[in-house]
């Protein structure tokens, strides 16, 4: 049978205030198309389906048209998603029994019975070949919070991360028992791995921080394959058969250069056979002009460069990142920055800004200093140094001293 792995869509998602609907719409004709032409029996969706708890209606009807039309073209797909750290469980789990009519399969969080245990049932999710029968189970395992997590309290023993271990292996042991011989077991989970390359501008620190990443032994090797959420690079976590799909687009400016994809998982046998990666053609070009940051002139210079794209649709035209140095602080900056792009047909996202000073905290300039015995013109004089070159101009000296007055004024008087 043929899976396909996909994780992370964050429909709804905003970079800079810019809307990435238009990508997400793209994303998903393409994601049809290549459900009918690889002839794919299950599509995977590990996690982080909204962007947020509280997704608009608009990215809500996105996602149902996306399930309806790919059940209308494909109605022998099985199709499972779970809940991600972006998503909220109850948001996600409400539609399900009628989705579960329609043969998808929703688990937004870690569901549970009337008696509080948790029920296996929903976790286990069986999945048909093209022959319709049952050639695999996965477990369908949403993002576990701490509150959702066992009691550990042994010595030297870190409770969230034996918590997650052990709801893993109740669900797998319970899966493992349902297995029929030659049936294929396979994972879903959305969480953060040992070992594995994160996006700084874009992942929030799940569970207790990074601190607390899942060893990659929470997977036995009894499961033919893992389709992992949460990170947006897609990479394999210390096998092949453990692997993060990564997010279909970029979310950040840090992922311009990541290759975007969704994973296409052959299993024969109970086995995996292969993995291969499939590229996601990205419908708006992320850029960063300059490559990196100059000084403004020469920034303005590389903008003015820019072939324009003024043709395109205003939502599919280039979001871009102006990187640029100063040496000073520049009021003017945005309007400038804006000028340059007139008439190129981008959308500006975001103005990073490198200063030239030297840098250091005033403890480390002046470490044998006390801040009872510096002037208040020297704390101004070292935290200028700190970002700018050369020195304060005289009429932020003086407005300096025009405020530091007023503040001891109002100081006595109190």
């Amino acid at each position: 049978m043929r899976l396909i792995h996909t994780s992370d869509w964050h429909l709804g998602h905003t970079l800079h205030e810019i809307s990435r609907r238009a990508e997400h719409l793209a994303f998903f004709d393409w994601l049809l198309g290549r459900l009918q032409a690889l002839e794919a029996d299950a599509l995977l969706v590990a996690g982080d389906i909204f962007d947020t708890a509280n997704p608009s209606a608009e990215a809500q009807a996105d996602l149902y048209r996306f399930l309806a039309t790919a059940r209308q073209r494909l109605p022998g797909l099985d199709i499972v998603l779970i809940g991600g750290n972006h998503d909220s469980a109850s948001r996600l789990d409400a539609p399900e029994p009628l989705l579960q009519a329609f043969g998808v399969r929703v688990v937004g969080g870690l569901p549970r019975g009337a008696d509080g245990a948790v029920d296996y049932g929903r976790l286990v999710v069986p999945l048909t070949d093209r022959a319709g029968a049952e050639a695999a189970l996965v477990v369908a395992m949403p993002f576990l919070r701490p509150a959702d997590l066992p009691a550990v309290r042994e010595e030297g023993v870190d409770p969230l991360i034996e918590g997650v271990r052990r709801v893993y292996r109740e669900v797998i042991e319970h899966a493992e028992r349902r297995r029929a011989p030659g049936q294929a077991l396979l994972a879903m989970g959305h969480l953060y791995m040992t070992g594995t390359a994160v996006s700084e501008l874009s992942e929030r620190k799940i569970l207790g921080g990074n601190q607390h990443a899942l060893p990659a032994d929470v997977f036995p090797e009894s499961l033919a394959y893992v389709a992992l959420g949460h990170l947006h690079l897609a990479q394999p976590v210390t096998r092949e058969a453990v692997r993060y799909s990564g997010s279909p687009i970029p979310l950040s400016m840090a992922e311009i250069d990541y290759p975007h994809q969704i994973c296409v998982v052959d299993i024969a046998e109970g086995q995996l056979v292969s993995v291969t990666a499939e590229r996601v053609p990205r419908k708006v070009e992320l850029l960063r002009v300059p490559e990196e940051a100059l000084p403004l002139a020469d920034a303005e210079a590389a903008l003015a460069a820019l072939d324009s794209r003024s043709h395109l649709p205003p939502d599919e035209q280039p979001i871009v990142e102006v990187p640029v140095q100063l040496t000073r602080p520049e009021p003017a900056l945005r309007a400038r920055i804006e000028q340059a792009l007139q008439g190129k047909g981008v959308r500006l996202a975001r103005i990073s800004v490198r200063y030239t000073g030297h840098g250091q905290a005033l403890a480390d300039a002046l470490p044998t200093a006390s801040l009872l015995d510096l002037q208040p013109e020297q704390v101004l004089r070292q935290c200028w140094a700190r970002s700018h070159e050369g020195e304060p101009s005289g009429g932020l000296v003086e407005a300096f001293h025009q405020l530091t007055g007023e503040a001891q004024a109002e100081a006595g008087a109190a």
